[in-house]
């Protein structure tokens, strides 16, 4: 398949750059696969199409404060965008660095809030090692001092609100540098009201990472490399997804980061075992699903892997005739849009 068959058109003013009043309030898409009908409610009325049984896994990963501000000591200002933390090296991460002028090994960027950060070595994909070191805990650091990396399509800067709002409810381990943003729309009511119901609850750890900013550069599909993100599956929902599997209710994934995890991590047989890992798996249409069998995603931008996937699961004619379909009603689009529940 070739790239350009994922595009579609969107009207600039449907790309949501702020999120919805309440997390809840925002509109869902109803996809059905077998009888390729489309329908629309409130996403606080979701719970209305599961049944008692059906279990919804999660992602909790958390988003790291990743942007860093600062200043070479000849007073060049400096952007650091964590990427991940070097395997057992402490204060040291994988980093994308910006600034007027190149850097160099042993360079020194004094950051906001009284750290220091070493340019150590280049790394690979253009990223380099820096270590940091300052008068105390990084971690608390980072939270004082860290900025939200929204998405660069969003063209502002983060504000008050985006501390709380670009992380979900459940978000409980800090590594992602981008919100599984499928979750963004659950609030804690809601997930009562789930539990109320019977309906199952699980969670897993992706760390989403930059490779989903970047765009598609090859014109096959089939050529494209997907960037690796750290998973986590628990034991408890291991056994939470054979348990359903077992009495033959639906596995709903919560967005495509969990879609990945699940589909990379099942077996042949589908059955997901615990463990944790680097997750590499490029979805697109051909590919048989495993575990999935309905999908709760946000719409995502054109050509990109994360539609591919959303088209492997509910055709690729179907996907973009419900992206007309969302364009056409007014649909929001993107991290703080709305969402569509495909069934």
């Amino acid at each position: 398949m070739l790239v350009k068959d994922f595009d579609y058109h969107l009207p600039t003013e449907l790309i949501a750059r702020y999120p919805a009043p309440e997390r809840d309030g925002s509109r869902l898409l109803l996809l059905n696969r077998s009888s390729k009908s489309i329908a629309e409610d409130l996403f606080r009325n979701i719970t209305a199409y599961f049944a008692p049984g059906d279990l919804l896994v999660m992602n909790d990963t958390r988003v790291m404060p990743a942007r860093l501000f600062g200043s070479k000591e000849s007073g060049g200002k400096v952007e650091i965008f964590l990427v991940r933390r070097e395997e057992g090296a402490s204060g040291r991460w994988i980093c994308l660095l910006r600034a007027s002028k190149k850097f160099r090994e042993g360079q020194v960027v004094n950051l906001d809030g009284g750290m220091k950060a070493t340019i150590c070595s280049k790394s690979a994909n253009d990223s380099w090692l820096v270590e940091f070191a300052g008068s105390g805990p990084f971690e608390e650091w980072l939270e004082r001092e860290g900025h939200v990396p929204l998405p660069p399509y969003l063209q502002r800067e983060d504000d008050a609100q985006d501390r709380e709002r670009y992380q979900t409810v459940f978000s409980r381990v800090p590594g992602a540098v981008a919100a599984p943003t499928a979750g963004l729309h659950f609030t804690r009511e809601l997930l009562a009201e789930l539990e109320a119901k019977g309906i199952r609850t699980a969670y897993l750890t992706l760390h989403t990472g930059l490779g989903t900013f970047q765009p598609v550069r090859v014109d096959r599909v089939e050529d494209h490399r997907i960037h690796t993100e750290y998973y986590s599956i628990p034991a408890a929902t291991a056994a939470e997804i054979r348990s359903a599997k077992a009495r033959g209710s639906r596995v709903i994934a919560v967005g495509t980061t969990t879609t990945r995890t699940l589909e990379f991590a099942a077996d042949s047989s589908g059955t997901v075992p615990a463990g944790d890992g680097e997750a590499d798996i490029f979805i697109f249409p051909g590919y048989r699903f495993k575990v999935v069998d309905a999908l709760i995603t946000n719409f995502h931008l054109p050509e990109s892997t994360l539609l591919m996937l959303v088209s492997a699961f509910a055709g690729h004619e179907f996907t973009l005739a419900a992206y007309r379909e969302a364009v056409s009603r007014g649909f929001r689009f993107y991290s703080y849009g709305d969402a569509m529940l495909i069934e």
